[in-house]
């Protein structure tokens, strides 16, 4: 299959992946590239394996590797050759992009931007999962750092993601009758936090419900191309193009 074909498909979850992380930013990103993927490693080892049961193995690269899942770190949408990176690896499998100038832009840490894509990555890889909730007429999009996106607690000394647990999207749990997210904050199934936001499907078209009306104010602001809210209004993922990217 040629590199600009669209593809679309599930992955296989039985595996543990290896991801590829390789920084293609100009601009600093306020933490040592190798303490971050350290940190990322410890908080899927010990905190999102267990809970969503997604192991991984993170490891430092050049770029692609074959057969890798991966995380890219970009300045922005904008950067010379960002959009060449699509939506999957070359080989068709999940990729994750961490803008770092739009993040910075945002007031907030390049850590926390790039742990939050890692867990969502690792829970929805094919960015397709979808349940139902406390609105019948709604569909909620597993998202799993997104209701709680404003928070986050340090691993190896750096901030990483909260993120929700299973029972989170379980609308049966009465309030406080399981633990729904790392930091113990949200207190029943699909409670959206002052920080957070929700990604629904509702009468044919994705929109988002916010914790607070600030949080609406700030998403408006935000530059969304290439985050997942974006690509579950695809109907199709496209495979990064390396030559592209080489020319960029």
């Amino acid at each position: 299959m040629s590199d600009t074909h669209p593809t679309f498909g599930a992955f296989n979850q039985g595996e543990v992946p290896t991801i590829a992380c390789f920084n293609r930013a100009t601009i600093p990103l306020g933490v040592d590239l190798d303490a971050l993927i350290a940190a990322m490693q410890v908080l899927v080892d010990h905190y999102v394996a267990p809970v969503w049961a997604t192991p991984a193995k993170l490891v430092k690269s050049q770029g692609f590797l074959k057969g890798a899942w991966a995380m890219v770190f970009l300045d922005n949408a904008d950067q010379p050759g960002a959009l060449a990176y699509h939506d999957l690896t070359p080989d068709g499998l999940p990729e994750s992009k961490v803008f770092v100038k739009t993040t910075i832009d945002n007031h907030d840490l390049v850590s926390v931007s790039a742990s939050h894509e890692l867990v969502e990555m690792l829970v929805d890889p094919a960015i397709n999962l979808m349940t139902t909730g406390p609105d019948p007429k709604v569909i909620y999009a597993y998202e799993s750092a997104d209701p709680v996106e404003a928070l986050s607690f340090p691993v190896n000394g750096i901030p990483m993601t909260d993120f929700v647990f299973p029972a989170y999207f379980e609308a049966f749990h009465k309030v406080g009758s399981a633990q729904f997210d790392q930091m113990k904050k949200v207190k029943k199934p699909f409670q959206i936090l002052a920080g957070g936001y929700q990604i629904i499907f509702k009468n044919g078209k994705w929109s988002q419900v916010y914790g607070s009306a600030a949080k609406e104010k700030r998403f408006a602001r935000e530059d969304r191309r290439g985050h997942r809210s974006e690509l579950r209004k695809k109907r199709d993922r496209i495979r990064a193009n390396p030559k592209q990217i080489a020319r960029g």
